[in-house]
């Protein structure tokens, strides 16, 4: 996809924050103008995700659509005090061919946008008492995405996983039934505007923000910051994601509550340790995790879990080590090398700079245990945590590159001052490391000897 398509967040400005006053005109902040017209009597969501921009989206092309939202449930009054009303707001991500786009949604809206009880699902006044810490989902109606009219009339697939997406019969594909769920295929019309009845949003929490519950991780009753466990691979180096989840059984989230005379009260947490989640965090890895959750496992894995509380914001990491005694070795041979030269760090082709990073002189560097000829020239691949990093170091600035004297030659310092009394012989073997020093005297000079002694010779002496 063109960097310049305008996607904003295919949802933008349709899942709003929601909150018991007058509705107004809405400007999503994001990587465009996009505008939500409000009223009370109606609500007409427009995303644009092309506009006028001549940038086109493939036939039959996915947009997934994903939202993060926050609210704060209402709070009683006390001695007779006006209660604190609840408030919903949230983003909402669009990703298109591995781009993501977002819009952040934090200003009121109106009425028409409804808020549920995700256990009853009767709806919700956020002014209300009813408005409880708790699972809430919102309902926008007549909500728009418009992909530009480069994209008119085409099929495509839009996703919101938790949600419900409701297509508007407009926007139904022809000789197609209408169909509301996480996916849906909708027609764009001439203008390249695909019309939803409605979009349900994925569940929400709302916390309780006077709320003094804490969270904490247990393992068999004591409690854990930390977990290590040990699972056996199979055939291939074989691990399968629920064994990890098998290992982890007895590591249990609880939130932890003070009420009255300092009494603390434990709730049993759902529980974050998932083949899903092992799954996803694999892949963040570039682990590739098959249909049937196996994958080629190395000797030891790292992952984190997070438990929240059911009614804050509250929460508690686990972070876990998984050793694989027989999994697959991949750490990289490797050793450390100091650097006698200034050096950059270069990519696989060997001209092209990876960073503006720099490593210098008498630093010291892991790198792979034998040199990679790039061109016509020889480098180190760097190696970090014992992986290849797939950056190089020009190996003539570590090893450097063996030189015939061609003239007598003294050493020095700086420009002006010799380093010690030596001269070199014509004809002897010299090591020189990197590319020429210029000093003062606009003459030029190589590096030569340990990483202690500042000692040079002139260019010219070779």
């Amino acid at each position: 996809m063109k960097k310049n398509l305008r996607i904003v967040s295919a949802a933008a400005a349709a899942l709003l924050a929601v909150a018991p006053v007058a509705a107004s005109a809405v400007s999503v902040n994001a990587a465009d103008n996009t505008t939500v017209n409000a009223t009370n009597s109606q609500l007409k969501t427009t995303v644009d995700l092309g506009g006028n921009n001549s940038a086109t989206v493939a036939q039959n092309s996915d947009v997934n659509l994903t939202t993060n939202f926050t609210a704060i449930a209402y709070v009683a009054g006390q001695n007779g005090a006006q209660g604190t009303s609840g408030v919903v707001s949230g983003s909402v991500s669009a990703s298109y061919n591995g781009q993501t786009y977002t819009g952040n949604l934090t200003t009121d809206v109106n009425n028409n946008t409804k808020v549920y009880d995700a256990t009853t699902k009767k709806e919700v006044k956020v002014n209300s008492a009813d408005f409880k810490a708790g699972q809430y989902y919102a309902v926008v109606p007549n909500v728009s995405f418009n992909f530009g009219t480069a994209n008119a009339n085409k099929k495509i697939t839009v996703a919101l996983k938790g949600g419900v997406l409701t297509p508007a019969a407009s926007s139904v594909p022809k000789g197609e039934t209408a169909k509301a769920g996480e996916t849906v295929t909708v027609q764009l019309d001439q203008n390249g505007v695909a019309n939803f009845d409605s979009v349900q949003t994925p569940n929400f929490k709302a916390v309780n923000p006077f709320s003094n519950a804490t969270v904490a991780w247990y393992n068999n009753n004591a409690v854990a910051t930390s977990a290590n466990v040990t699972v056996n691979a199979g055939s291939n180096n074989l691990v399968n994601v629920n064994q990890i989840v098998a290992a982890l059984n007895n590591y249990k989230p609880f939130e932890l509550s003070r009420g009255d005379n300092g009494n603390v009260t434990s709730t049993s947490l759902t529980s974050p340790i998932t083949a899903e989640e092992v799954t996803n965090q694999l892949k963040k890895q570039n682990i590739t995790v098959d249909g049937a959750g196996y994958f080629t496992a190395p000797t030891s894995l790292s992952l984190s879990f997070t438990a929240t509380a059911n009614n804050s914001n509250a929460s508690a990491a686990l972070p876990v080590t998984v050793s694989i005694p027989n999994g697959k070795v991949t750490t990289v041979p490797s050793q450390s090398k100091t650097i006698m030269h200034n050096a950059y760090f270069y990519k696989e082709d060997g001209t092209t700079r990876a960073n503006n990073d720099k490593a210098k002189r008498y630093e010291s560097v892991t790198v792979a245990m034998s040199t990679k000829k790039i061109g016509n020239k020889d480098f180190y691949e760097v190696i970090k945590d014992g992986k290849a990093t797939g950056m190089y170091i020009n190996a003539d600035n570590i090893d450097g590159t063996k030189r015939t004297l061609k003239h007598n030659a003294y050493v020095y310092k700086t420009s002006k001052k010799r380093a010690n009394k030596v001269t070199l012989k014509k004809g002897t073997e010299v090591t020189t490391y990197g590319g020429t020093y210029t000093f003062k005297n606009g003459k030029q000079y190589y590096k030569i000897g340990n990483n202690t002694d500042k000692t040079y010779v002139k260019a010219s002496n070779f």
